[in-house]
């Protein structure tokens, strides 16, 4: 194109400009695509040197690539130039449609600017066109604007030309070329930019699918494989609660398939009085001791602690539940609880576990209206009231109450006779001749005498009366809901039953019981309970002689 004179172009030199074009439009990546642009100004528009300053995110200018000269390329490739001498350059000079042309006569002033540059030597021109060594010639690039904006898009870079093949400074066809080939230069760098960028995050996607696979496999395998039971459960709506997913453990610990436990939810396994324990638990963070039932229709205590996991960033909210089996546990510390509370030679409540069933039965009506309410908030286990003053229930306005509403009241029987009222009774039991079978035949068979009467006095009472061991050769039962003559007859039967002979290291022996029956009623606190019924037993004793206190 360049030995052609214009406007007479053969056909031949533009097919080369659009293949050329063409090959901008098709080159692999972004690097290649600058290389061909500035490969393109030499091949196909007539120029021995061109050069691609490419805007940088700074919005500096860099050499991106250089064609036409290895010495040239090697000298100003990857240098950067300001963007304010930049827009110097680009606003100085002639203006040939979009394009800039400065003069050799005013270029000078450019020579100690930042920008990279390489420099030529030659004559001073002969003719008024011919191109003079220290010519300068720029194609700005400009991003594709919208449509109807009316104005040029962002600027993207600058081609810059030099040594027109003819020697010539191009004529209006040769502007014109350039110029056209500045603006498909644009798209191709622009396209060339987006698809980097695409491919960039198409990698940064693949990574991160990666790592979301890999996250969710380690999930899986913590899950299946961890030692304690995991469980996955729906969480809002109508199916709260419902099991999704359960690993190996926990199918083990409930000696349940995975199949069958999809069909249930927490609620359906949950012994019926742990339910409100579960249910307080069902949040995010709650934690729980509760138990499980097996397939065998026993029950397991376990420990449940629920976090809430989302399937994606607004997806569904599922409940993973940690199930750890604390069976041994909860065994140790029902055998703490029941050592401090029961005798360890009888296995019998304690004198301490004895006053505190005593106690819960009982209420003061001789203390304070503050001191009472607070004793049902014992019982109950919450604030029954709140208490502004004495007798006045501050969420019921200005009316009295009554601080044992909601206690049943214990009472006692009037009198020596039976008068048909229902009570508590305390049977205070001493051994008559205890003493002396421990003297007589050592410890061990004063403990086996104590443990055979234990065994008696607990076969003799109804289920949900208590038998304690006081201390000594003491024991205290606690029978609800008998009259006078009741209680009479229950001491006259576990009399006869005492005095049966027991075998105590290798022998009979026999010892006797005295009965106290004291009565206890709302009022009294336990301590007046039992010495009440000590007292009677005491006069029971003195009363008989003493050759009949003991069977022999």
């Amino acid at each position: 194109m360049e030995s052609e004179s214009e406007p007479y172009v053969r056909l031949a030199s533009l097919r080369q400009l659009h293949q050329v074009m063409a090959d901008m439009n098709t080159a692999r990546s972004l690097a290649d695509t600058l290389q061909t642009v500035a490969d393109g100004v030499v091949a196909a528009l007539g120029y021995e040197l061109a050069c691609v300053n490419l805007v940088r995110p700074d919005g500096d200018l860099v050499v991106a690539a250089f064609a036409g000269n290895p010495a040239a390329e090697a000298l100003i490739t990857g240098r950067v130039g300001s963007r304010e001498s930049w827009e110097r350059r680009l606003g100085m000079g002639e203006n040939w449609g979009d394009l800039v042309f400065i003069p050799h006569t005013e270029g000078w002033v450019l020579d100690d600017d930042d920008v990279p540059q390489w420099y030529t030597d030659g004559p001073a021109p002969r003719f008024e066109d011919e191109w003079h060594p220290a010519d300068r010639l720029f194609a700005p690039m400009y991003a594709p604007a919208p449509k109807g904006s009316g104005t040029c898009g962002e600027l993207i870079g600058v081609l810059s030309v030099d040594r027109p093949r003819n020697g010539r400074r191009p004529g209006a066809w040769g502007r014109e070329a350039l110029q056209m080939y500045a603006f498909q230069a644009a798209i191709a760098i622009s396209n060339a930019r987006l698809r980097a960028n695409m491919q960039r995050a198409l990698v940064r996607l693949e990574r991160e699918q990666q790592a979301l696979r890999a996250s969710e496999e380690s999930f899986r395998q913590a899950f299946e494989y961890a030692p304690s039971g995991m469980a996955i459960a729906e969480m809002g709506g109508d199916q709260h609660g419902r099991i999704l997913r359960t690993n190996d453990a926990l199918c083990r610990l409930l000696g349940r398939p995975a199949s069958a436990m999809r069909r249930y939810s927490f609620s359906d396994l949950v012994h019926p009085e742990d339910i409100g324990t579960l249910l307080r638990t069902s949040a995010e963070g709650g934690r729980a001791e509760l138990r499980l039932g097996r397939r065998d229709g026993t029950y397991v205590w376990v420990s449940l602690r629920n976090s809430v996991v989302a399937d994606a960033a607004d997806g569904p909210r599922f409940l993973l539940t940690h199930v750890e089996d604390i069976e041994e546990r909860k065994r140790r510390e029902l055998q703490l609880a029941h050592r401090a509370s029961h005798d360890s030679l009888t296995g019998l409540p304690n004198s301490a576990e004895l006053r505190s069933r005593l106690s819960a039965r009982l209420c003061q009506r001789a203390s304070s209206p503050r001191t009472a309410v607070e004793s049902v908030d014992a019982a109950y286990g919450h604030p029954a009231f709140d208490v502004v003053g004495p007798g006045f229930d501050f969420r019921q306005g200005a009316e009295p109450y009554d601080a044992y509403d909601h206690h049943v009241h214990t009472v006692a029987p009037d009198g020596d006779h039976d008068d048909g009222t229902k009570g508590l009774a305390v049977l205070f039991c001493d051994l008559d001749g205890f003493k002396s079978i421990n003297d007589r035949f050592g410890h061990n068979a004063g403990d086996a005498v104590l443990i055979e009467v234990a065994r008696r006095l607990s076969n003799g009472v109804r289920d949900g009366d208590t038998v304690a061991r006081l201390g000594g050769d003491e024991f205290v039962i606690l029978a609800d809901g008998l009259g006078r003559a009741d209680a009479q007859d229950l001491a006259v039967r576990l009399r006869n039953e005492i005095i049966q002979p027991i075998r105590a290291e290798g022998r009979a022996v026999r010892v006797g019981a005295s009965f106290g029956i004291g009565w206890a009623h709302c009022g009294m606190t336990a301590d007046e309970v039992l010495k009440s019924a000590d007292e009677r037993m005491y006069v029971e004793k003195r009363s008989r002689p003493k050759q009949h206190r003991r069977a022999g």
